[in-house]
């Protein structure tokens, strides 16, 4: 049986942190962004919702 694939974390640089913000003022779609910056879309809702910022569309 193969295993599993180990995640490793890796910390938002500052530069992240302003992409995401940019990307957030632009309503990129979450998609892309995960694409983009190699991270999960839940990672990213998860650091998103901590700097208290909307990600993607808006329902």
């Amino acid at each position: 049986m193969a295993k599993a694939k180990k995640s490793v974390r890796r910390e938002y640089s500052k530069d992240d942190v302003k992409a995401l913000k940019a990307h957030s003022k632009a309503r990129t779609p979450i998609a892309k962004i995960s694409k983009q910056m190699k991270r999960s879309i839940p990672a990213l809702r998860a650091k998103a919702h901590q700097l208290g910022i909307g990600l993607g569309h808006q329902r």
